[in-house]
């Protein structure tokens, strides 16, 4: 079977739209933090789940929209809100939506080299405390690192830990 393919994408930053003008998004690696433990009787070592890493996406557009450049650095934890939509299609087949919502701050702006003659783009890194994934209108993934929610094909992994804890 042939896979369904990214056929192409759009980003929204703040509400407002960037078809054209984005020229790439690299999204969240999402990495659970482990730790090597290995007890007296055991074996070998298994790995624990310490939580995860931080999340970062970047993007890079082609040209220095004043609306996202004024994002950089947007003190007292006011999060922008970024999403990310793409078609996924298989020959043969409808595209099916993969659709990306993220939330954080803009930590990083590189306005790259200026060359005359030849195009520009700003990259932007955000540092994120919310996203959730969906394909075809399905919610695979959904993490709120400040809420402590993780959401993995709709089971909440911390549900039993914001329990113990009273949140």
């Amino acid at each position: 079977m042939i896979p369904r393919v990214l056929k192409n994408f759009n980003l929204f930053v703040d509400g407002r739209g960037y078809a054209g003008v984005i020229e790439q998004l690299t999204l969240p690696k999402l990495t659970t933090q482990m730790e090597e433990y290995r007890g007296g009787g055991m074996d070998a070592p298994v790995e624990i789940d310490l939580g995860q890493e931080k999340l970062e996406c970047t993007f890079q557009l082609f040209e220095y929209d004043p609306n996202v450049v004024r994002l950089w650095g947007l003190a007292d934890g006011a999060a922008t809100q970024v999403t990310a939509r793409g078609g996924l299609r298989r020959d043969g087949e409808a595209a099916v939506p993969i659709v990306v919502n993220m939330r954080g701050v803009v930590k990083e702006m590189d306005a790259g080299d200026w060359t005359a003659g030849e195009k520009t783009s700003g990259q932007f890194m955000m540092a994120l405390r919310y996203i959730k994934v969906a394909i075809d209108g399905q919610e695979l993934i959904e993490v709120d690192v400040v809420n402590m929610i993780r959401k993995v094909g709709g089971t909440d992994q911390l549900e039993s830990i914001r329990a113990a804890i009273g949140i």
